[in-house]
């Protein structure tokens, strides 16, 4: 159907376009129900996305497994075709046997099948459109140029680009379809391009047409026209000018794909009918042809993935998935071959050209190979043979509906059990029972499902996440050691779990391997700014400032990069700031501190965290008198203390009063004065959490005490007037 060099049609301007009749043929062939089937789709989907989910997978049986079989029967029915297409037949088919096998032991190449099966499908929805565009146009008797032809076939392909543009505009949100990346400006500008263009093509050959039949006739090609543009055109414009982003997988899995494969039952029906009557095997059986095609389909979509599962332990859904995506990419290679409208015995059966189908006929030869034809034949066992491989397949079908159905009751623990029942190795399947198990608070019976859902797909990463942290909260730091290690020979990319390896090899005592880890987690994702503030922790606690200091440097600066959504909270900022600043002090680079210390008071008073204010007062102050500023740690002091007696804080006024007492104490201020701050400072002295501190502070009054003399007792009495002075200070 994707031939573009046709001849003109030899019917009479009276011929009848219709297949079967209107109604059908407009509401399915041609896509007039594509906007009531739309707002269906995406309302139910708003309101319920697992009941729409188990409706779709209900409609595969029905609509997009047989169409897929439509494609086998067609190009290995007969003989005739089966050796003209051998090289798609044969060759391509072990190909993609071959893929699918190797697939399963290299789950890398999953998304790889996946993005391609999403990019190629809304290009075969595409393909399939204009063929019976040109079907129609031909039936009713169009006589178009070859440039007015080409003109249409652009207007098809450049709807398919913008689309594809949308696809591939910045990064992916979905794990299993890989982005080009397009950035989004230009992907904007190409999508306003390629639309002008398709308006511009779709004017100057769609005008062409009207004048030469006038619309009752292009009703079907003028419908499947706009079935094109609500397709395409229409989700791409909403994505551009809204910001809603289109899921690549609602083209391949969603309303289109059902609407797609009802389309592709109708034509093929037709075809088939036809081929049986221009063969005079007598009346066509369209039951008999569709419970082919459905147990055909079960046959191409179900089995493998069960046998996958239950035979080489693999995870079911990967499985299915490969399995989806490569029986689609043999579909869109061998339907793009056996569909042409210049193919003598195509154009014969669907332009309805008696003197093409009687050549046509003519040239038909033997049926089947002698292998097939036996399991065809007429015989009682070979009838019987058909009729027990289609039970079988339909009652496979059937347990597959039921596990898929179980599977997805999140909530209920016995629908999980039983579909777990149905195939112990499906990744989701297992992890959503444990999550059940764990909230029904049986630990052991979800650390075994998240087990086995590691065991069926090792490289997903959410089973090993959850039991992880299970192990992690039981303080069972070897095996939760253990199982990143496993993991990491699956997942050698994934910085999550380096960042987990790191931190698990920490609590180990292996700093070696912690510090590797995160700084391999950093070379895969310079995003993760976590190992960053790890690494600063280490190098702080291990007494490598200046290194601790440029991992704090760097965490912070991506937090500043980050949107106000996702930044870190106020006082964890403030706090590494304040970190960071000691480093800088302690590595000789007391500017760089000083600097670091007044950006976190001034946020501290910026966002109302009093306490850690007070700290970045009271370090920036000592850093000031260590560099001999007195005149700038005077006032640093004594906000410091005014921010501790404001939120009552016992600690940090003791603390800060001995601070500041040593201060004027070094500096020269009057001893009264410092000896009053050791005297208030003792006043909290319960609450200093160190006994070396309360010493310190013990033997520092003492010493104050003989060298203020006798004034000491009356401070010691009364120690207020001295405090109001000592706050009174000025430079």
């Amino acid at each position: 159907m994707y031939e573009l060099n046709q001849k003109p049609s030899q019917h009479s301007p009276g011929a009848v376009p219709w297949l079967y009749n209107p109604w059908l043929d407009l509401v399915v062939g041609c896509g007039a129900w594509s906007i009531p089937l739309l707002l269906l789709s995406y309302s139910a989907a708003a309101s319920s996305r697992r009941g729409w989910s188990l409706a779709f997978y209900a409609l595969a049986l029905v609509f997009n497994y047989p169409h897929y079989m439509a494609t086998i029967y067609r190009a290995y029915h007969r003989a005739e075709d089966f050796q003209k297409y051998r090289f798609f037949t044969v060759y391509t088919t072990a190909v993609i046997l071959l893929t699918a096998l190797v697939s399963h032991f290299w789950l890398g190449m999953l998304p790889w099948l996946m993005t391609l099966y999403m990019t190629w499908s809304p290009w075969h929805y595409s393909g399939q459109n204009y063929g019976l565009f040109m079907m129609f146009a031909r039936r009713a008797g169009a006589g178009l140029s070859k440039a007015e032809r080409h003109a249409l076939y652009g207007a098809f392909i450049t709807s398919y680009l913008v689309l594809f543009l949308s696809f591939h505009t910045g990064a992916s949100s979905d794990p299993l379809f890989i982005s080009l990346g397009v950035p989004s400006f230009w992907g904007r500008c190409g999508q306003m391009v390629l639309s002008a263009i398709f308006v511009a093509l779709s004017a100057y050959g769609g005008s062409a047409l009207l004048r030469e039949m006038g619309w009752r006739k292009l009703l079907p090609c003028l419908t499947l026209f706009s079935s094109q543009v609500l397709w395409f055109l229409i989700p791409a414009a909403i994505a551009l000018f809204h910001g809603a982003g289109i899921a690549q997988s609602r083209y391949s899995t969603g309303v289109l794909a059902v609407m797609h494969s009802a389309q592709y039952l109708w034509i093929t029906s037709y075809y088939a009918r036809r081929e049986a009557q221009a063969a005079q095997r007598g009346s066509w059986r369209p039951f008999a042809y569709f419970a082919v095609l459905v147990a055909g389909g079960i046959a191409l979509f179900v089995p493998g993935p069960w046998l996958a599962s239950k035979v080489f332990h693999h995870d079911f859904t990967a499985s299915f998935l490969i399995f989806t995506a490569l029986v689609n990419l043999h579909h869109f290679i061998l339907d793009g071959a056996i569909w042409k409208l210049r193919d003598g015995w195509v154009a014969s059966l669907l332009l309805n050209s008696r003197d093409r189908l009687a050549n046509a006929t003519s040239q038909a030869g033997g049926r089947l190979a002698a292998a097939w034809a036996g399991i065809l034949g007429s015989t009682e066992r070979a009838r019987a043979l058909r009729i027990s491989a289609a039970l079988l397949l339909l009652a496979w079908g059937i347990v597959d509906q039921t596990r898929y159905y179980l599977a997805l009751q999140a909530e209920n623990l016995t629908a999980l059990q039983r579909a777990a029942m149905l195939d112990s190795f499906d990744s989701p399947t297992q992890t959503r029972l444990a999550l059940r198990e764990m909230e029904d608070g049986h630990p052991h019976q979800a650390e075994a499902a998240w087990k086995k859902a590691i065991q069926s797909n090792p490289a997903d990463m959410a089973p090993r996440q959850a039991l992880l942290k299970l192990l992690v909260e039981q303080k069972r730091f070897d095996e939760a050691y253990d199982l990143t290690q496993s993991s990491l020979i699956y997942a050698p990319r994934d910085a999550n779990l380096w960042l987990n390896r790191g931190l698990l090899a920490l609590e180990r005592g292996n700093t070696d391997q912690a510090e590797e880890s995160w700084n391999r987690a950093i070379a895969l994702d310079p995003g993760q700014i976590l190992a960053h503030l790890y690494l600063a922790n280490e190098f702080d606690h291990s007494g490598r400032p200046e290194a601790a200091a440029g991992h704090y440097r760097l965490f912070l600066s991506a937090i500043a990069r980050q949107g106000a959504a996702k930044r870190a909270a106020p006082e964890q900022v403030i706090a590494v700031l304040i970190r960071m600043a000691d480093c800088q002090a302690r590595a000789s680079q007391k500017s760089q501190a000083i600097q670091s210390y007044q950006l976190a008071a001034k946020i501290a008073a910026e966002t109302k965290q009093t306490k850690l204010e007070s700290v970045a007062d009271t370090n920036e102050a000592a850093l000031q008198a260590e560099a001999g500023k007195s005149d700038e740690a005077l006032p640093l002091y004594q906000h410091a203390l005014q921010l501790d007696d404001s939120i009552g804080d016992r600690s940090a006024s003791a603390e800060d009063w001995l601070a500041y007492g040593r201060f004027l104490e070094k500096s020269g201020f009057p001893m009264r004065l410092a000896y009053a701050c050791f005297v208030k400072s003792a006043s909290f002295e319960d609450a200093l959490p160190e006994e070396s501190q309360r010493q310190y502070l013990s033997g520092l009054s003492r010493q104050a005490a003989k060298r203020a003399g006798t004034i000491a007792a009356e401070i010691r009495r009364d120690p207020e007037p001295a405090l109001r002075q000592a706050l009174a200070l000025r430079r």
